[in-house]
């Protein structure tokens, strides 16, 4: 039982320290691509597997702009983004980098509006 929070603690570490080397990479500019060049790209949070082996990196363009073609030009430079935490974060294996849009704000934005709606808010004053 002891081992689990140790594992999770880890898992939460190494997912901090690749998300903050895939920020710097992408501010930067070392990704030689037109795409991440003209749009500044916020990597919001990293989700390691418990082998560490598969990172699930979830990514918000500026504004939300080009979302699709942020991920597409991200998915194309898996490579070499893989390459550049392998060769910062000393683990046994080089995680493998999966890209995905963050809907967090879409969905606090979405909950946010519901919770103003008249009807809604008049229920919820009525406390």
């Amino acid at each position: 039982m002891t081992d689990k929070p140790e594992k999770s603690v880890r898992t939460l570490r190494v997912g901090e320290q690749v998300r903050h080397i895939l920020s710097e990479v992408l501010q930067r500019g070392d990704v030689h691509d037109e795409t991440l060049a003209s749009h500044m790209v916020s990597i919001t949070e990293v989700r390691m597997s418990p082998d560490l082996r598969h990172a699930t990196v979830f990514v918000k363009p500026l504004l939300g702009k080009d979302e699709e073609a942020v991920l597409k030009a991200l998915r194309t430079n898996t490579a070499y983004l893989q390459r550049e935490v392998a060769t910062r974060v000393k683990m046994k294996y080089a995680a493998r980098l999966k890209f995905l849009a963050d809907e967090s704000f879409d969905e606090g934005s979405h909950i946010d509006a519901l919770l103003r709606r008249p009807e809604v808010a008049r229920d919820l004053d009525g406390d």
